[in-house]
């Protein structure tokens, strides 16, 4: 279904403008709605579902349980729904989306094929003005950037791409019509998480399947199946309890945290307690195992090391299982991966995995891809290369707050914000899931919940009380990003060269880009803003002005 331009379609103005039409800005679309406001989603997509819209590279699914990816604000919600797999797929989850948007008339206030180009403040009448590629230009007096924290794919910076005489996709453009691979001499590039779905799928159908890794992953079973229905009733009956649970708990999603260090276990209760972990198809049971996995080096490499045995047990080629081990980086300091199959699909015998680290890339060639040790003569090339993670979504418009400076201008040196929701400068623009905030680190759908909600209330403080301007005060601001880096310091997140910290795309700043605290904590350092008169921001009417 598509959504036909409204009344905001024009240059009229709206109390709010949300960039994108996925699970957070369709959320602030109805939390705005209940404030009586106008409010228009720009969506540059041809349909509502943001990351699950855009990724439907084949295997592509959640790697949080369905049960809990998902919204809590209606207890009917909750109740009507009924999931099929404990993992959902792409498809059931943009047919959730799809419901959620019907259930709740949230399509009249879309506008699809629509995206922001540039956001202009206009300091004397405390508005926004909202251009877009369609030449619609819309007035507003909140902006808030629901753009995705993984949404702007990356350049896999390979030369001759355009020589090759074969289709090339990108996981995170995947197209809506089917792709088959049946016959097909099929390279992906990319180890990371889509990779390690797509690949145990494309094997499936390829001839040939050459996967071309640079770093491998640390990748978990997911062990994915049916739901049963007296586990989804059992759920449902105490939903109310679970999802405080969820909104009060450390990533948002519910389990015993560990008392111990794993150090003060001895080998054979560490190796049950993994293997308990590895069974659960969790994507951070073996995290839970033990209190120091991300903060203590020795403790770590003891999960490492279980990890690689694991490896080595079920690939058969111990050459290949090796290739497949990752040894420069702690675990779970790139987000580790969940799976179907992935270490068993280099057991087939059209499988082949090339070691980028030994014999890189040269170019593409007409005829497929050329590494240092010769040329791989293919049919179709799969891009699973990742993003601009976290900044590059809201670096992609050109966004200039007062005096005139630019957003790209005040995050040259990384993204600068308080409470990962709002920067100096750039006054009655919020950012949902963005960087400093916990957003990758938890279960996304929990913290845009919190924070949708957060806005919300803000800008119902704002109306309240006759403000028209809320601004971040430039001390505040600078703490914050001391503490987000500070906390990181405390971990081994920092050891590696991740989309955490930048390190995937050339000239990016390096900066951790996520606060680490928690979910938990970061709930309390929002809500005491609040408590405070909203400490750290400067709210003003259309003639004062006053500083908390």
């Amino acid at each position: 279904m598509v959504a036909t331009p409204g009344p905001h379609s024009a240059a009229h103005p709206v109390d709010a403008v949300i960039v994108g039409a996925g699970l957070s800005g369709l959320y602030q679309l109805y939390r705005l709605r209940e404030l009586g406001l106008t409010a228009v989603i720009l969506e540059a997509g041809d349909d509502i579902g943001g990351t699950w819209y855009w990724n439907r590279y084949p295997g592509a699914r959640c790697d949080i349980e369905s049960m809990s990816y998902s919204y809590s604000f209606s207890p009917e919600l909750d109740q009507e729904w009924e999931w099929s797999e404990r993992y959902a797929s792409q498809p059931e989850i943009l047919r959730y989306i799809h419901h959620v948007a019907d259930r709740f008339d949230l399509r009249r206030d879309v506008m699809l094929r629509t995206r922001v180009t540039r956001a202009v403040y206009d300091e004397d009448s405390h508005l926004w003005q909202v251009s877009t590629n369609t030449g619609r230009a819309v007035t507003t007096r909140f902006v808030v950037l629901a753009t995705g924290c993984m949404s702007v794919p990356k350049d896999p910076g390979i030369s001759g791409a355009d020589s090759f005489t074969g289709p090339i996709y990108h996981t995170a453009r995947w197209p809506r019509e089917d792709v088959s691979f049946t016959g097909k001499r099929v390279a992906v590039i990319g180890t990371g998480c889509s990779g390690v779905q797509a690949i145990p799928v494309i094997a499936e159908e390829a001839a040939a399947l050459t996967v071309f890794q640079r770093t491998p992953a640390y990748v978990l079973p997911a062990h994915n199946r049916p739901l049963r229905a007296t586990e989804v009733a059992e759920l449902k009956a105490r939903y109310p309890e679970f999802r405080r649970a969820q909104r009060l708990s450390r990533g948002g999603t519910v389990f015993e945290p560990p008392t111990r260090s794993a150090l003060e276990a001895d080998e054979a209760e560490r190796t049950a307690a993994y293997e308990a972990a590895w069974d659960s198809g969790f994507l951070n049971g073996l995290l839970r195992t033990y209190t120091d996995i991300l903060t203590d080096e020795a403790a770590n490499e003891t999960v490492a090391e279980f990890v690689r045995s694991k490896i080595r047990s079920i690939v058969t080629d111990s050459a290949t299982a090796e290739l497949l081990s990752p040894r420069t980086f702690p675990f779970a300091t790139k987000r580790p991966c969940l799976d179907t199959g992935y270490y068993a699909t280099y057991n087939l015998p059209h499988v082949s995995l090339v070691d980028l680290r030994t014999t890189p890339i040269e170019t593409i060639t007409p005829r497929g891809i050329r590494t240092s040790d010769g040329e791989h003569v293919l049919d179709t090339i799969v891009f699973a290369t990742g993003f601009d993670a976290l900044t590059g979504s809201q670096l992609a418009i050109d966004i200039v707050g007062k005096g005139g400076v630019t957003l790209r201008e005040r995050w040259a040196d990384g993204p600068r914000n308080y409470l990962g929701l709002a920067s100096v400068g750039f006054p009655n623009l919020f950012t949902l899931l963005g960087p400093l905030s916990p957003s990758v680190l938890t279960n996304i759908a929990v913290s845009l919940e919190q924070q949708v909600e957060w806005i919300t209330d803000c800008i119902a403080h704002l109306r309240r009380n006759g403000l028209t301007e809320i601004d971040v005060a430039p001390g505040a601001e600078a703490d914050w990003g001391v503490r987000v880096a500070e906390i990181a310091a405390r971990t081994l997140y920092p050891a590696a060269d991740s989309w955490y910290t930048g390190a995937n795309v050339p000239g990016k700043p390096r900066v951790f880009l996520a606060y680490a605290g928690g979910l938990d904590r970061y709930r309390e350092e929002c809500d005491a803003a609040t408590r405070s008169g909203y400490t750290g921001f400067i709210l003003s009417s259309s003639s004062s002005s006053s500083s908390s």
